[in-house]
Parts: C-alpha cells; sequence; structure tokens
C-alpha cells in the first residue's frame, strides 16, 4: 500500500489499523535538540480522542502515546521518532453484520475494489483512528513552531448553517464543539441533538489559522504552499474541500477589493487587508496564513439505508455501534496539525532557498 507518507523535509509515515493492536508513526527528518516528552504530545491527542462529551463516539480510548524511538534524555536525537497509541477497546463484534455490505459514504466500494479485499472492522486504515499518527507528528512540529514564534490555532468555524460570529478568546476549550462563540456553540449543540433524535449526522468547517510566519515559504510551481496545505487537509478522510483566504468568496469579488494593498511598516512590507490568507503565487506573503476545510456530515448513521454487498446484490442496513453524530469537534486537532507539519516542513526547506541564509549558517 503507496500513500501513506507525508513531508519532504520532515517525513511522515503513519501506520496500523482501527481495531489492530495499535496505530503510530515515524516522522524521519526532524531535526536533533527540541525538548521533548509524551505529555507535549498527550495534549493534543487528547483533544481528538472519543468518549469526551455525547458528540463523540462513546469509544473508551485513553490513547496514551509512547515514544518509542527518536528522543535521548529528553530531547529529539535527529534519528526516526517513533510513536505508538494502543487500541484498547474495540468492538469488531459491532461490524459482523457489514462484514460483506458496502456501507454509504464509505471508503468501503473503493477499498475493496482497489485491493480485492478490505478490513470490514471500522475501515481498517480509512478509519478515523488513523489521524492519531497525524496529530502526534503534528504536536511535535507545533512545538518546534513555536519555538520559531508562530503558532497554529485551528477550531469549529461552522456547524450546519450556525456559523462562529463573535470570536471569543479561550472559548474554543470551554465548550464540546470547539467552537470560539458561545452563543453559536449552544444553538449547535441544540441542532446536533435534534440530528441525533432523527438518527442522523451533520458537518461543519474548521478554520486554522497560522500566526507568525515568515514570507517566504513554499515554492512557485508545483510544490506552492497553498496546494500542500490543500493535500494535508484533503488527505483527512473527512475533508471534501479546502478554501485559502477568501475562498470561494473571490468569485463574487472584483480586483480592486481583492488585492492586498501593500505598505510598509515597522516590520517591514504590510499589507491593508489579507483575501488572500497569506499566501500569494503559492508563496507566504507574511501576513497571517487562513484556511479552512469543510468536513462531511458523518457517513455511519443508524437510519436505514440502500446499498449492495459484494455478491452484488441490493440489501437495506442499518449500521450499529459507536459512531459520532459529527467529527468536526474532534477533527479541530487533526486539522491543526496537519496544517503544523506542512508550515514546519516548509520552514525547514526555506532554510537553503538563498546563498546568503547557507553563508549565515555556516558564518561565511
Amino acid at each position: 500500500m503507496a500513500g501513506s507518507t507525508f513531508g519532504s523535509r520532515i517525513k511522515v509515515t503513519t501506520w496500523g489499523e482501527s481495531h489492530g493492536e495499535a496505530l503510530g508513526v515515524v516522522i524521519d527528518g526532524f531535526p536533533a535538540g527540541l525538548e521533548l516528552c509524551e505529555e507535549d504530545i498527550q495534549v493534543y491527542l487528547d483533544r481528538r480522542k472519543p468518549g469526551q462529551s455525547k458528540f463523540t463516539t462513546a469509544r473508551a480510548e485513553g490513547d496514551k502515546v509512547e515514544i518509542l524511538s527518536g528522543v535521548f534524555e529528553g530531547y529529539t536525537t535527529g534519528t526516526p521518532i517513533s510513536l505508538m497509541v494502543r487500541n484498547m477497546d474495540q468492538h469488531s463484534k459491532d461490524y459482523g453484520d457489514i462484514a460483506t455490505t458496502f456501507r454509504p459514504g464509505h471508503a468501503d466500494y473503493g477499498f475493496y475494489e482497489k485491493f480485492g479485499r478490505r478490513d470490514y472492522r471500522g475501515g481498517g486504515r480509512s478509519s478515523g483512528r488513523e489521524t492519531i499518527g497525524r496529530v502526534a507528528a503534528g504536536a511535535i512540529c507545533a512545538k518546534l513552531l513555536k519555538e520559531l514564534g508562530i503558532e497554529v490555532f485551528a477550531y469549529t468555524k461552522q456547524i450546519g448553517d450556525i456559523k462562529v460570529n463573535e470570536f471569543q478568546l479561550g472559548e474554543r476549550d470551554l465548550n464540546p464543539l470547539a467552537m470560539p462563540d458561545a452563543n453559536a456553540a449552544k444553538k449547535a449543540q441544540e441542532y446536533l441533538e435534534a440530528c441525533m433524535l432523527n438518527k442522523d449526522s451533520a458537518g461543519g468547517i474548521v478554520e486554522c489559522v497560522i500566526i507568525g510566519a515568515p514570507a517566504g515559504l513554499g515554492e512557485p510551481v508545483f510544490e506552492k504552499l497553498d496546494a500542500k496545505l490543500a493535500q494535508a487537509l484533503v488527505s483527512i478522510g473527512a475533508v471534501k474541500g479546502v478554501e485559502i483566504g477568501d475562498g470561494f468568496g473571490v468569485v463574487t469579488t472584483t480586483g480592486s477589493i481583492n488585492n492586498d494593498e501593500f505598505y510598509v511598516s515597522s516590520n517591514g512590507v504590510a499589507k491593508d487587508t489579507n483575501h488572500s490568507g497569506g499566501i500569494l503565487g503559492g508563496i507566504s506573503d507574511g501576513d497571517d496564513i487562513i484556511v479552512r476545510a469543510a468536513i462531511k456530515p458523518t457517513p455511519s448513521i443508524a437510519q436505514k439505508q440502500h446499498t449492495v454487498n459484494e455478491k452484488m446484490e441490493e440489501v437495506d442496513i442499518e449500521i450499529h455501534g459507536r459512531h459520532d453524530p459529527i467529527v468536526v469537534p474532534r477533527a479541530v486537532v487533526v486539522v491543526e496539525a496537519m496544517c503544523a507539519i506542512t508550515i514546519c516542513d516548509a520552514v525547514l526547506s526555506h532554510m537553503t532557498d538563498r546563498v546568503d541564509y547557507i553563508k549565515e549558517f555556516y558564518k561565511i
């Protein structure tokens, strides 16, 4: 199976299945000398673990991370960092009734056609639990970025048609939906409760803001920074769309409005507006980088649905077991992690973009 590795200078490879013994990640190319312990990673994993509210699956996983390699005496060594989280609460029997049936909205059918077999227990590699490795790697990258003065902050911007109207600092971590707006969070919870009564699910939007990234990150052609961010986010199973800056809103504006005019500030070149979302021509422009991911409703719902099985028979199914009525709140930290990995990779690549950078490093 190809395609489990992401990144250029920093390579992140996730491994494991939803109902296997464990999941994890190997991070290659990470520099030596970053102070690191399991708690630095655990705080991120705790944000995505299940069972934290009635709006998440009841699967009781502690998601405790173990550092297997790449850290010695509390610091990264420059060798591959290997991390593992053991599965502790698999209920594989919950999937017995659909072992040969393709669930609507899932990867089952495509996976079966590609490989001729599939792990039906929660989707195997296609499961949302695969994101454990991403979040663990993202936590390490985010810590390095923070030491460079770069902050990566994601939050739930919208659930259904309920949007965040007022950004309240600190509120994101005070409600189960990760919305930085208490009023919007209350309305969204009522909306989700109605969905749950109807045995249905909901989707939403996660926005990530990257503050402090320098100008010059990214490449001008195929390795554009916005292209890499889009790849990183669309690789998350539930994501169906990505916007940078004004995104699809640019189609209803004009060039005179959409163009961000430059001026000279005390810190150098700055912009009056940020319609570009901090990226122009695939290269960061020094402003806040703003990216949004559209996340589809959870496909596992308890309503009766029509589908087919491996014998090409048309059947009806009702999906039982423990599933999130919405994945958006738990996806917030996944989006944050993938953005951190992407920006960290770009920062390391940028160090060799210019001869004067190399001379400065070697003090020539």
